[in-house]
C-alpha cells in the first residue's frame, strides 16, 4: 500500500490553513452548536436540520447514520456552504475556533478541498465529465499548493496508486465515463486526500465499492487520521462500515438527533426505538447459511480444484430448463486507435435454470455488469457461446433481439437515472406494455395499477414524477417496469446498493416475494455478500473477467474453494464493533487481503 508520508509535501510555509494552528488548536477540530438548516419552499420555511450539537476531536471518527431525508448530508454540506440558494443556516459551526456560519465566501473557498475535504456519494455527478481524472486531481492540488503542472500530475498518479486503481500511469488520462463505478469512487477519494485535509467528510464513501476495496479504503482513512491527526465525519447507511471504523455515532431522524454515544454502546444497548429498528434491518452475513463469514477448508466433495480458475459445481439440466447458458463466453470492448481491445469477460461458463436465482459477485471491473448487459442484448459476445431463453446471442439480428427482450428484463442500480424524468412513473411502467403488448386505455391503466400494487405502491403514485419519489420508491418502480412483460429471466444489477438498510430490507423482502409468485429466474449482480446470501440459490464469483468459483450459496459461503473467495468473505464488515475489530485484525494479519 502506498505510504501516505510521501504525500506530506508541497505545503508552502506561508500557508494560511485553518487547521495548522490558530485559535482552538488544542481543542476539538470541529464544534457544532445549535445548528439549524431551513429551506424556503415557495410558501414557508421547511426545517431540515433542527438544533443539533456535536464535536469532533483529532483522530476521531464520528458517524452520522439515518435514513434518506434524515438530514445527514444537509448537516455536512452546511459546513462548507454547499447548500442551495434557498437554504438558511443558523447556529454555529466552529473549525478550530474559526466560525464558518456567516464567514466570507473567500474564507470558505480557502477551506474547501484544503482544510476540509469531501468524498461525495455519486462520483459520476461530482466529477466533471469533460476533464480527465488526472487533470481534476491536479486542479485540486494546484488550487491550494504552489506546484507545477508536471509535479501535480506525478502527485495525481501517486494518489491513484494509493487508492489501488490499476495502471495509474495510464488511468490518470482517463475520463470518468471510462472507469467503472468503483474506480470512479476511488478517484474521488484520491481527490479528497490530495491536500491531506485535517477534516474529512465522507458522504457514503464506500457505497459503490466491493468489500475488499472497501476494507482497504477504510484502512487508508484510518492511516490518514492517525498520521496527520485528522478527524473524520462519516455519513453512511452501511452499519458494517460504522462498526468497523466509527468511535462515536449520531442517529438522525427527520432532522433531529434521536440518539448519540459511542459506537459500542449504541450497538450493544440502543435505547431509541428508531435506532433499534435500524440495527434490526441490517443484513448479517451468515444468517441464512450458518456461518460468520470466516472461510473454512474446502469440502472435498465439491467438484473443482481449490483456487482454480473456473472451479464450478454446475449441475445437469435439460435444455428446456435452462434460461441462460454461457459456454466459454468472451466479451471484449473494441480498442481505440492503437489501443488493443479490452477483454472484460474471459471464457466464462455459467448457467441459470428456470426459477433459479444466481448471485454474481466480485470487485468493480471484474465483468459482472458486462455480463448483465450482454444477457439483455446491450452488448454482443465476441467469442464462445451464449444462449438466452433458448436463443443464441452470437450476432443476433434485430428481430431476434426484440424477441429476446420480451423474455428478459433488467433492474438498474440507479433508478433515478434509468427512469425518464419527463414521464410520470405510471407512463414508465406502462411503456413496455404499450410498445410490446399494444395495450391501451383502461386495460393499460388496470395493468399499471396492478403492478404498482405488487410492488406495494399506491395507485395514486402513477401520476408522480421520479424526482417526487424516494430512492426506495423509485427502485420499486424500476422493479414494476421490469416485471411488466412477465419476463422469464430478470437481471438485477446492484438493485439495493444505494438504499438505506431499512429500505433495502423492504426491497429484498419484496423481491423474494415477487420471485416466488412469478417464478422468474434471476441474475442478481451485487458486491454485498450479505444481500446475495438472502436471495440466491447459487453464487458465482468473478475476478478480472474470469469465473473463479460457482456453487450453492451455502457451499460458497461456508466452504469456499478459491483463495479469492476467502479474501472476499474475510473482508466483509459485520455490524458489531467487537466482532469487526477481531475480523479486521485477522484481515490485516493475512496481509490486508493478500493484495
Amino acid at each position: 500500500m502506498f505510504d501516505l508520508t510521501t504525500l506530506l509535501r508541497g505545503r508552502p510555509a506561508e500557508s494560511a490553513d485553518i487547521l495548522a494552528g490558530g485559535a482552538g488548536a488544542d481543542g476539538p477540530i470541529l464544534e457544532v452548536s445549535g445548528l439549524t438548516v431551513d429551506f424556503w419552499t415557495q410558501k414557508d420555511w421547511f426545517r431540515a436540520v433542527d438544533t443539533i450539537d456535536f464535536t469532533l476531536a483529532r483522530r476521531e471518527v464520528l458517524a452520522i447514520v439515518g435514513e434518506s431525508g434524515s438530514g445527514k448530508s444537509t448537516t455536512a454540506m452546511a459546513m462548507l456552504g454547499l447548500l442551495p440558494a434557498n437554504a438558511r443556516v443558523g447556529g454555529s459551526i466552529s473549525l478550530r475556533g474559526h466560525e464558518l456560519v456567516g464567514a466570507k465566501p473567500s474564507t470558505v473557498r480557502s477551506v474547501r478541498g484544503n482544510d476540509i475535504a469531501v468524498i461525495f456519494q455519486e462520483p459520476m455527478t461530482a466529477l466533471n465529465p469533460v476533464y480527465t481524472i488526472g487533470f481534476q486531481i491536479a486542479e485540486v492540488i494546484r488550487s491550494h499548493r504552489q506546484m507545477t503542472p508536471k509535479a501535480a500530475r506525478v502527485r495525481a498518479i501517486e494518489l491513484l496508486d494509493m487508492v489501488d486503481i490499476p495502471e495509474p500511469g495510464r488511468r490518470v488520462d482517463s475520463f470518468p465515463h471510462q472507469l467503472s463505478g468503483g474506480q470512479r469512487q476511488r478517484a474521488m477519494i484520491a481527490m479528497a486526500l490530495a491536500n491531506e485535509p485535517g477534516l474529512l467528510i465522507a458522504d457514503e464513501p464506500t457505497t459503490a465499492l466491493d468489500v475488499t476495496v472497501q476494507a482497504e479504503i477504510l484502512e487508508l482513512m484510518r492511516d490518514l487520521r492517525d498520521r496527520i491527526d485528522a478527524g473524520i465525519l462519516l455519513i453512511t447507511h452501511d452499519m458494517g462500515v460504522v462498526a468497523d471504523i466509527a468511535d462515536r455515532m449520531l442517529v438522525m431522524k427527520d432532522g433531529v438527533v434521536v440518539e448519540s454515544g459511542t459506537a459500542l454502546d449504541i450497538y450493544q444497548s440502543a435505547s431509541d426505538p428508531y435506532t433499534v429498528s435500524l440495527l434490526e434491518a441490517v443484513p448479517h452475513l451468515g444468517t441464512h447459511t450458518d456461518t460468520d463469514g470466516v472461510a473454512t477448508e474446502p469440502d472435498p466433495s465439491v467438484t473443482g480444484t481449490p483456487g482454480a480458475v473456473g472451479a464450478t459445481t454446475e449441475t445437469a439440466a435439460t435444455g428446456a430448463d435452462r434460461v441462460l447458458d454461457m459456454r466459454a463466453t468472451v466479451i471484449e470492448y473494441p480498442g481505440r486507435g492503437s489501443a488493443p481491445a479490452f477483454r472484460a469477460v474471459d471464457e466464462v461458463t455459467l448457467h441459470i435454470d428456470r426459477s433459479e436465482v444466481v448471485g454474481l459477485v466480485g470487485e468493480s471491473g471484474s465483468g459482472k455488469s458486462t455480463i448483465g448487459r450482454a444477457v439483455v442484448g446491450l452488448l454482443a459476445p465476441t467469442g464462445g457461446e451464449m444462449d438466452v431463453v433458448g436463443t443464441s446471442m452470437i450476432d443476433p439480428d434485430r428481430r431476434r433481439l426484440q424477441a429476446i427482450r420480451d423474455d428478459v428484463a433488467i433492474v438498474f442500480q440507479d433508478p433515478g437515472s434509468s427512469l425518464n424524468p419527463r414521464f410520470p412513473v405510471g407512463d414508465s411502467i406502462g411503456e413496455p406494455l404499450r410498445l410490446k403488448r399494444k395495450m391501451r386505455g383502461g386495460a393499460l391503466d388496470r395493468k399499471v395499477e396492478e403492478l404498482l400494487d405488487q410492488v406495494r405502491l399506491s395507485s395514486t403514485m402513477r401520476n408522480r414524477y421520479p424526482h417526487e419519489l424516494s430512492g426506495g420508491q423509485r427502485q420499486r418502480v424500476g422493479i414494476a417496469r421490469a416485471l411488466a412483460l412477465e419476463p422469464t429471466l430478470l437481471v438485477a444489477d446492484e438493485p439495493t446498493s444505494a438504499l438505506d438498510v431499512s429500505v433495502q430490507a423492504t426491497v429484498l423482502e419484496l423481491f423474494a416475494q415477487l420471485q416466488r409468485e412469478h417464478g422468474f429466474a434471476c441474475l442478481f449482480i451485487s458486491h454485498d455478500l450479505a444481500v446475495v446470501e438472502q436471495v440466491s440459490d447459487r453464487i458465482a464469483v468473478m475476478r478480472n473477467g474470469r469465473l473463479v468459483e460457482v456453487g450453492t450459496t451455502e457451499q460458497v459461503l461456508t466452504s469456499p474453494q478459491a483463495d479469492y473467495t476467502k479474501k472476499l468473505l474475510a473482508a466483509v464488515p459485520v455490524p458489531d464493533p467487537v466482532a469487526q475489530a477481531q475480523r479486521r485484525e485477522r484481515w490485516l494479519a493475512d496481509g490486508a487481503g493478500g493484495r
